[in-house]
């Protein structure tokens, strides 16, 4: 049997669905990878995965260059006659699905790992899109397994009338890999509120600046960090002259992009990500993990993770008021601290090891097979 995966970066695959890979590969299923190049294609290859380049514009618009790109996935599935496609991220759950259905492929299973722009937009662009996305969702979600990661998603498709009852799969996440984020003790000085993310205005960095500014202003002597990168292409990316300017205000730090996470959480006291929405927020269990308490908006995705007064706090919805009480009351108790830091190290155990979420999506392999086999 072969399986084909495919996603919108080497990157994505890499740090999001190599467990999942190699589970398929330990059950018998040739397994091929298939994205744009990037840095981390050739980790795919080395942990030996044939890896298919397929260049795309993840922002692209233009109406033939799109259809091109249709047309060049028709011909790929074509070659490669794989026995099911397994799609992650928009344009590739839309444009694969849509190949599957014109090359006669019926084992396919999409991922929704989040709404994306289109969705949490409200400006012009956003609404003249819209429609077209959940025009073509309509379309090609048809007849195929759709995992979500959770509930409040997979409530909105269902409203939208994009998906049918019994087509449908909540797997929260890709997982954790917790023998990697592991506890650590809390380091000496001052406490490190740390955010990690791209740097989009929608992950809340806006507001989590604000309140650290707020806390700033009462004379607390915590350090508020920005870890991630900035991405200009992307419509809801913050300046780097926002971030260089808030630097020389001194109200956070940026440490820029890192690849070493768990270094970074073992320097930490507090992991916040006020996120307007996410599918199911890897930062945060990853966080969880290293034994931090979390501290979120109360927004879908992230209420998955963050228990209110067991894991961590969720402050209202973009209400920077709220979410600054939210970190004072972590940064003034040590103790508070650590307690929920324990709890979300238990609930990343227990419910979002690599193992569990990957033992989970083989599941839906598992359903897909016994069905097409009837």
């Amino acid at each position: 049997m072969k399986t084909l995966l495919f996603a919108n970066t080497a990157w994505y695959l890499y740090n999001f669905r190599l467990p999942l890979a190699e589970a398929l590969r330990a059950r018998g299923f040739d397994v091929v990878l298939v994205s744009p190049s990037d840095e981390n294609a050739d980790k795919l290859i080395q942990a030996g995965f044939r890896w298919v380049e397929f260049p795309f514009s993840r922002k692209g618009q233009n109406p033939l260059q799109e259809i091109g790109t249709i047309s060049r996935l028709v011909r790929l599935y074509r070659d490669e006659k794989p026995d099911f496609v397994h799609h992650f991220t928009i344009k590739c759950v839309l444009y694969g699905s849509l190949a599957a259905r014109w090359t006669g492929i019926h084992r396919v299973i999409n991922s929704i790992t989040g709404l994306g722009y289109v969705f949490l937009a409200n400006n012009l662009k956003a609404r003249l899109i819209r429609p077209i996305i959940l025009f073509l969702y309509r379309f090609a979600l048809r007849s195929t397994q759709v995992i979500f990661q959770n509930g409040d998603d997979l409530r909105q498709f269902e409203t939208l009338h994009l998906i049918s009852p019994g087509q449908t799969r909540i797997v929260r996440g890709s997982g954790v890999d917790i023998t990697r984020f592991v506890p650590s003790p809390e380091p000496a000085g001052p406490a490190v509120v740390v955010l990690p993310a791209r740097l989009l205005w929608d992950k809340g960095v806006g507001e989590f600046v604000q309140a650290a500014r707020v806390l700033k202003a009462e004379g607390s002597d915590g350090r508020f960090v920005l870890v991630g990168d900035i991405y200009a292409d992307n419509p809801a990316s913050v300046p780097e002259s926002a971030v260089r300017d808030w630097e020389k205000e001194g109200v956070i730090e940026w440490w820029g992009w890192r690849g070493d996470m768990p270094e970074v959480f073992s320097k930490s006291s507090i992991v916040c990500l006020p996120s307007y929405r996410e599918g199911l927020p890897k930062t945060l269990i990853e966080a969880a993990g290293c034994a931090r308490p979390l501290v979120a908006f109360d927004a879908p995705g992230c209420r998955e993770v963050v228990i209110p007064g067991e894991t961590g706090l969720l402050a209202k919805f973009k209400d920077v008021d709220d979410l600054a009480a939210c970190l004072r009351n972590l940064l003034r108790n040590p103790e508070e601290r650590r307690r929920m830091g324990a709890n979300a190290r238990h609930l990343a155990e227990t419910e979002f090891s690599t193992g569990r979420i990957v033992n989970e999506t083989l599941e839906v392999y598992s359903k897909l097979q016994g069905d097409t086999q009837r």
